[in-house]
């Protein structure tokens, strides 16, 4: 079957390749010649253009409509000028506009790239891949990204120091940049030549405009750059930076009699250092000792019941710049190598001590420093290595008789990610590899943790046919090694399960002491030219693969045969401006041969003439097979199900905007089902404000949700139940902006999820085709609710004695957290934080309404609160 279906993709990419558009005729390139600064001439960076060192170079413009009308003149006409002394390079750009006074000019903080903005993109590796940016709005706002993957990843991480300014005139607006050659990755060569783009965006008629014409089917974005010649003689300048900060924090919350580890405040005071150091014009390295994330947005609140971990995105500065070259997705979902979240995770030891009366338990495991050297060589090599270290956690402990002790809950660990690649064929193409490791000085009351962890990988993507078609794929292998008590508990986690009962190719073994797994994907694909995109290929992830150590992997034991096709309407018409639609499938398989899982899904997405937009999919499932839904019980089977989904949204660029969504899937017989009600606003009532609100509230009730595992005469029984879960959540955020430096941030969101379980029943025949067939209802008789600790007493066999006790698992979990922080960059890299967060997390009454327990746990409840001042100062040496 698995052949079938591969023989059934390929034969759809080929059937598409032949009958498709003919390729478009590539465009060319187009090609600025700079000329440098006369000597001792200068020029000042306030917005005006008017000094004579401008006069060095020529106006260039007749920029081309990306969208919507591509390949048409602008409605607004744009020139610009580019010139460059010993370190900076100076650009200038004329914006006109015959109606000056409708200019949009929208205050935001630095990368929220809104109203009327010119883009700045230089690929200065030459390499037709990567490249950066440089966007400053008409308000002054700045803006920077680092350019990845031809345009498919944007970094706002990346904060380069340079300098910008904006003028409104007669004319429309101009802008200056004044850009530092140590912020920019060139080799040593008598002439630089790097790809060059210049973006506009007029926002009254939301239409891009660039200097290289480029069509909107095109493979990339970086591979269609134009050219920038004549920077002669440039020395490639070592980048060395050195930011100090320092943090006072005072925490507060409720105090507790008695314990002295909740007297009601907290306070200390930080520092730390960062730096960033050139060892080479293309290399840099980053360090960072003792780091402090104070200022960083809380994680959103989120809730599990099917027993996998949730991945968060990282948000802590360090870890993010750069993050696109550390990056090694090697399947789909979030699967990854590298999660830099497991570096400072919570610590996974805990305290077992019945006269432990107070325990203080850190929250996160310290760094103790990070070390980050990364960049791309002139001849291609892409270069990352990461090192760093946390520290010995500690809890404290008081016990009973008032004395007290430190207990290790996290050891000291030492993480490692080496990652290379190399272009060639004239930058068409890539080949590279990453090696991660793991180490910890493990003590004998962690033996439960993996003592060390390493995975590598080797990846490559061709491109062909002007970068039209593609090949890439990859290849990972994983090797861990603990206690006997480490790995057993790896085998049964949710990840593995090798003890499924109806598994023959995997099970455990209590005296191994290691495992090794591999994964990988094939895909083949066309990413552009013409109005077709298709791809199709095979994922597989073996039942010993383990990557949670400085990776993220969701579940081993699958191979995945996909292939996807889509339309694109790239045209303009009467009555909209862009549209989509495409068709995807999949399966997956086991390694035992098991056919667990088919889906086909539509999608399309209009984007309207008035730039109001609705986007609609519908997928079915008529085979739904699970190997952990019973957490080591048998394989599965549920119902087929029937989803759809519906979102449509006013034109963003009006000053109130809104976004309106509906899911909805059912199950057949009422296995299950999830109804999901979507609104997201957007508000800037004035140029200098903006509030955002995005609310969710969704009902998941489930006939088979999995309550716990018990054993009736030696006999297995999985028991599951009729869930009612109800969640909502709503985040708030809103921005108000002085001027493009000083600005202030709020964000919070009150989290509430509700689940009662009636009808109890447990599982006598997993993969039966009909829900009645599957499960066993106990009756009245059979199952009762003590009234002394709350748990369903099951008295199977109606002897008159309790066979096996269920614990309750109705819940109520409410959180809330919210951030609000005034960010001043009062000189170019260098900031001041001051900032107040809230949270409370709590577990209400199930038996309560969303609202009242929303009212009680998060409203009528005292919150921890935290006040940090964070002061940093970036030094150019």
């Amino acid at each position: 079957m698995l052949n079938q279906l591969r023989l059934v993709s390929i034969s759809l990419l080929i059937s598409v390749s032949v009958y498709s558009q003919s390729d478009s005729t590539a465009i060319p390139k187009r090609t600025y010649k700079t000329k440098v600064l006369p000597s001792g001439e200068l020029l000042e960076i306030d917005g005006l253009l008017n000094e004579k060192a401008w006069e060095v170079v020529p106006w260039e413009g007749d920029f081309t409509v990306f969208d919507p009308n591509n390949g048409e003149v602008p409605s607004q006409p744009t020139k610009f000028k580019i010139t460059y002394d010993a370190k900076f390079l100076y650009v200038g750009v004329r914006c006109f506009d015959s109606v000056p006074a409708n200019i949009e000019r929208r205050l935001a903080r630095r990368d929220n790239f809104a109203g009327d903005w010119i883009e700045l993109n230089i690929d200065s590796y030459n390499d037709k891949r990567t490249g950066f940016s440089f966007n400053v709005s008409a308000a002054g706002v700045k803006g920077d990204e680092f350019i990845s993957q031809n345009g498919n990843n944007w970094d706002a991480s990346w904060n380069p120091i340079w300098y910008t300014a904006t003028n409104i005139d007669e004319l429309g607006w101009t802008a200056e940049m004044k850009i530092p050659f140590s912020q920019l990755k060139f080799g040593k060569k008598e002439e630089q030549i790097w790809g060059l783009q210049l973006n506009r965006r007029f926002f009254r008629a939301e239409e891009r405009s660039l200097w290289q014409p480029m069509l909107r089917g095109a493979p990339g974005w970086v591979s269609e750059f134009g050219i920038l010649r004549g920077l002669f003689n440039i020395q490639p300048q070592k980048q060395l930076e050195i930011q100090p900060f320092v943090v006072n924090q005072l925490d507060t919350y409720p105090s507790e009699a008695r314990n002295p580890f909740r007297d009601g405040s907290d306070f200390r005071f930080n520092g730390g250092l960062d730096a960033k150091i050139g060892i080479t014009n293309d290399l840099t390295l980053d360090l960072t000792v003792n780091p402090d994330f104070g200022q960083v947005d809380a994680d959103p609140g989120a809730i599990a019941l099917d027993g996998f971990q949730i991945f968060f995105e990282e948000r802590r500065p360090f870890f993010i710049e750069n993050k696109n070259i550390f990056d090694y997705e090697f399947a789909d979902g979030n699967d990854n190598l590298f999660y830099s979240r497991r570096i400072g995770r919570s610590p996974q030891g805990f305290v077992v001590d019945e006269d432990a009366e107070f325990i203080d338990h850190p929250k996160n495991s310290t760094i103790l420093g990070a070390a980050k050297f990364s960049g791309k060589t002139k001849n291609g090599w892409s270069l990352g290595l990461l090192e760093s270290v946390t520290g010995n956690m500690f809890a404290e402990v008081l016990d009973t008789l008032g004395n007290g002790r430190e207990e290790l809950v996290e050891p000291l660990t030492n993480y490692l990610v080496g990652r290379v690649q190399k272009d060639f064929n004239e930058r068409n193409s890539y080949v590279g590899g990453i090696f991660t490791a793991t180490n910890r000085n493990l003590p004998d009351n962690l033996s439960f943790l993996r003592k060390s962890a390493y995975s590598g990988g080797l990846d490559f993507r061709h491109n062909w046919k002007e970068r039209q078609y593609y090949l890439e794929g990859n290849f990972v292998g994983s090797h861990i090694m603990g206690s006997k008590v480490a790995i057993t508990d790896t085998q049964r986690s949710i990840t593995h399960l090798f003890q499924r009962v109806d598994a023959d190719h995997v099970n455990v073994d209590t005296t191994r002491t290691s495992l090794t797994g591999t994964g990988g994907k094939l895909e083949l694909g066309k990413a552009g030219g013409g109005s077709w995109r298709y791809n199709g290929g095979v994922i597989w992830r073996s039942p010993e693969l383990e990557l949670n150590d400085v990776g993220f992997l969701r579940q081993a034991d699958e191979i995945k045969q996909y292939a996807s096709i889509r339309r694109l309407f790239l045209k303009p018409t009467g009555f909209y401006r862009t549209a989509q639609v495409g068709l995807e499938q999949f399966t997956t398989y086991d390694f035992q041969g098991n056919y667990n899982r088919v889906q086909y899904e539509f999608q399309g997405f209009i984007n309207y003439k008035n730039n109001w937009w609705t986007e609609a999919g519908a997928a079915h499932k008529p085979r739904i097979f699970s190997n952990t839904v019973l957490r080591g019980g048998p394989r599965w089977q549920w119902s087929e199900e029937n989803f759809w989904f519906l979102f449509f949204g006013s034109d963003r660029r009006k000053k109130f905007n809104f976004t309106l969504g509906y899911v909805n899937s059912q199950a057949a017989e009422d296995n299950f089902s999830l109804k999901r009600y979507v609104f997201r606003c957007n508000y800037q009532p004035f140029d200098a404000f903006s509030l955002s609100i995005s609310s969710e509230y969704e009902e998941n009730p489930n006939k088979t949700q999995y309550v716990s595992e018990s054993s009736f005469n030696g006999t297995a029984r999985y028991i599951t139940a009729n869930i009612d879960q109800r969640t909502f959540n709503t985040a708030i955020r809103f921005n108000y902006s002085l001027n493009p430096n000083l600005s202030i941030q709020y964000y919070g969101e009150p989290f509430i999820s509700r689940g009662t379980y009636t009808d109890f029943n447990y599982v006598n025949n997993s993969i039966a085709e009909k829900l009645d067939e599957r499960i066993t209802l106990y009756s009245d008789s059979q199952i009762s609710k003590s009234q002394e600790t709350g748990s369903y007493l099951i008295d199977e066999n109606l002897n008159g004695n309790t066979d096996y006790e269920i614990a309750d698992p109705d819940f109520s979990f409410v959180q809330f957290r919210s951030n609000l922080v005034m960010r001043w960059e009062y000189i170019p890299g260098s900031e001041i934080f001051l900032v107040w967060s809230q949270g409370v997390v709590g577990f209400g009454d199930p038996t309560e309404t969303l609202g009242r327990n929303l009212d009680n746990q998060i409203l009528g409840q005292k919150k921890d609160n935290t006040f940090l001042l964070k002061a940093t100062y970036r030094f150019i040496l």
